[in-house]
């Protein structure tokens, strides 16, 4: 007769996904406007990408900023748009910011951008 037991991959055991490295040079402060996430709760910037991620996917963001600042931050995947979106959008992906290491970038972004945040222009996100 087999053994009822569970294993103890069934008992519990989670399988930790190892984040993937996107790495993201943003030129501008034009770009960085279109790609920032300011209502994330930590902040996070949209990445263009047409790889395939689900939302929950942790990931370590390389972000070169206008200023050549480069900062590396985990995160995780809080948004997606999809390859071939509706109004032309570009596919790609919002990464949240993981707090408390993503308060000093979102900082400097907020610093970067000061005087856009209100505007009406579109972004990446929406």
């Amino acid at each position: 007769m087999a053994s009822t037991k569970p294993t103890k991959k069934e008992a519990g055991a989670v399988k930790t996904a190892k984040p993937k490295v996107m790495t993201v040079a943003i030129s501008d402060e034009k770009a960085l406007y279109l790609s920032y996430m300011p209502f994330l709760a930590n902040g996070g910037v949209f990445v263009p990408t047409d790889a395939t991620y689900t939302v929950g996917d942790p990931v370590f963001l390389i972000l070169k900023l206008p200023d050549n600042d480069q900062q590396a931050v985990p995160g995780t995947v809080a948004w997606i748009t999809p390859v071939g979106a509706q109004s032309g959008r570009t596919a790609g992906v919002g990464i949240h910011f993981d707090s408390p290491d993503g308060e000093p970038i979102r900082k400097r972004i907020e610093a970067l951008l000061t005087g856009t945040s209100n505007s009406d222009r579109a972004t990446y996100s929406m």
